[in-house]
């Protein structure tokens, strides 16, 4: 049996400034492949500039990647760099929400957009799909009218959730986008995450560091260094028992 997500020996690079007239080529992932089963949640840790967020865009088809495929359900949605448009499936909730939602549109001028563009729903659909949407995350009917300067920081997540639930992917990107939250609040958005989880049978990949998170919400477990993965496995197996330097250290820290 398929999993829903594979990645398979992904690679980026990049080309940095060695000089004047001389540039270096930089890898800042090399080969990473793991695999993702529905209604499952895969973390991924590692010190800065380990590559975790460079592997996010990659996911959700923010950033290409050179080298490696992605499938979906058995299909390739990404391969040598090229993506179909089965990346709708694949959506990412970012760590800064206000900064990632138009200033200048309603909520539900926002969700409608994103509808327009990416399906054939009549209007009245649409407007069918974006309260049911709000709804699912926690937000009034009344919420599609507000601006996102109108929000608190908790609700703007629960915005931000709604933007990335309006397509139903399947597989729904966090890159730290639980840490900017106070502690009540990041609870509050997990349980809901937990919830539609249960409800839907959404997938997360949850980049973040915090460990306590990681250990409580994921069920596998992906350690990064430099571009490269130094531990794959079950969260608690490797919360028991690092292998890697690298995981005993981000652990004890």
């Amino acid at each position: 049996m398929q999993p829903l997500l594979k990645v398979q020996a992904l690679s980026k690079s990049f080309n940095l400034r060695a000089g004047i007239f001389s540039r270096k080529r930089f890898e800042v992932l090399k080969n990473i492949s793991f695999c993702l089963e529905q209604s499952e949640t895969l973390a991924i840790i590692g010190e800065t500039g380990s590559g975790k967020s460079t592997l996010a865009k990659l996911l959700a088809g923010a950033d290409s990647a050179d080298a490696g495929q992605i499938l979906l359900d058995g299909n390739i949605i990404e391969n040598k760099g090229v993506r179909d448009q089965q990346c709708r499936h694949i959506r990412m909730i970012f760590q800064d929400s206000e900064a990632s939602l138009n200033p200048g549109l309603t909520i539900g001028d926002m969700l409608d957009d994103c509808l327009q563009y990416n399906t054939s729903l009549d209007k009245q659909t649409r407007g069918e799909k974006i309260t049911v949407t709000l709804s699912k995350v926690g937000l009034l009917n009344d919420h599609q009218h507000y601006y996102p300067h109108m929000f608190s920081g908790g609700q703007l997540q629960r915005v931000a959730l709604a933007r990335a639930l309006i397509l139903d992917p399947k597989v729904v990107v966090l890159d730290e986008a639980l840490s900017s939250l106070d502690p009540s609040v990041r609870a509050q958005t997990v349980n809901l995450l937990l919830k539609l989880q249960q409800d839907t049978g959404l997938s997360y990949i949850l980049i973040t560091h915090h460990l306590s998170l990681v250990r409580h919400i994921s069920d596998q477990l992906v350690v990064l260094d430099h571009g490269e993965i130094v531990e794959y496995g079950k969260t608690e197996d490797i919360f028991q028992d690092p292998q890697s330097k690298v995981t005993q250290k981000l652990l004890s820290c």
